[in-house]
């Protein structure tokens, strides 16, 4: 489904991601981990073409640059802008967004797709509250609605988890379960071990550089969990490039 190959993804010079290369296959699920500033969100957002790449390509299974009407992004809770004077149901239908364009109408079937969407995620009876209004667990719920109405193939989930319930964090794995068995490829940010253990089969260790990656009972061994932390921390910040800040992690690591 995506091939990453020798993909780096600088800020200001630094690398946020240095040649990652991999594969995700179709219908997989890849919980992405690894430290603070190891570079997870990053490779979402390079994945979904909201950041201009350093080097490397991204190949899909489509084209070099994946088609964005099938991929669905879903950013880190806090991004999410809950004062912006939208209610649920509107929100939602933002998804329709590849098939309707910018300047296309809402047609009764999207409106349909819509509440059974919200049905499915348990907010039927929410489609005029304001997102201002929703709980924390209420306004991931909506956003995974939207998710579903995008119908897409690849479905990229940064931190889905963080900041909601217990509850509301079963269901939604419920969701990421039904995915699966659709063969979707699903590649989300994760930071509670237990549960890429118990639902995601493979797993993406970073540390700005690839650590490990494959089945997650190998990739999460207390070796692998500890280089990753090393790797990070052995990053200079203040370096003059790139290429610099390799050859000290080499030398770190050697």
């Amino acid at each position: 489904m995506v091939r990453l190959d020798n993909l780096t993804v600088t800020y200001q010079a630094h690398p946020a991601l240095h040649h990652v290369s991999g594969h995700f296959c179709p219908g997989s699920m890849t919980a992405v981990v690894g430290p603070n500033g190891s570079g997870k969100s990053t490779l979402l957002k390079s994945i979904a073409g909201l950041l201009p790449l350093q080097g490397g390509k991204i190949h899909g299974a489509l084209t070099v640059s994946i088609a964005p009407k099938h991929i669905a992004y879903l950013p880190q809770f806090n991004a999410i802008d809950r004062s912006f004077p939208i209610n649920v149901r509107d929100c939602v239908l933002l998804g329709c967004w590849g098939g309707a364009g910018a300047w296309g109408s809402i047609t009764t079937a999207m409106q349909v797709r819509a509440d059974a969407a919200l049905r499915a995620v348990g907010l039927e009876g929410f489609e005029r509250r304001s997102l201002e209004s929703l709980s924390g667990g209420q306004l991931q719920r909506t956003m995974f609605a939207r998710v579903l109405m995008q119908d897409a193939q690849l479905l990229l989930l940064d931190e889905p988890f963080n900041a909601i319930d217990t509850k509301t964090c079963n269901d939604l794995l419920q969701l990421l379960r039904l995915w699966q068995r659709q063969q979707r490829t699903v590649i989300a940010v994760l930071h509670d071990q237990a549960q890429v253990r118990q639902y995601f089969p493979e797993t993406l260790l970073l540390a700005r550089e690839v650590v490990s990656w494959g089945a997650t009972k190998a990739v999460l061994t207390e070796p692998n969990l500890h280089r990753a932390h090393t790797m990070t921390e052995a990053w200079d910040e203040l370096a003059d490039s790139c290429e610099l800040d390799a050859q000290a992690l080499q030398q770190v690591m050697s």
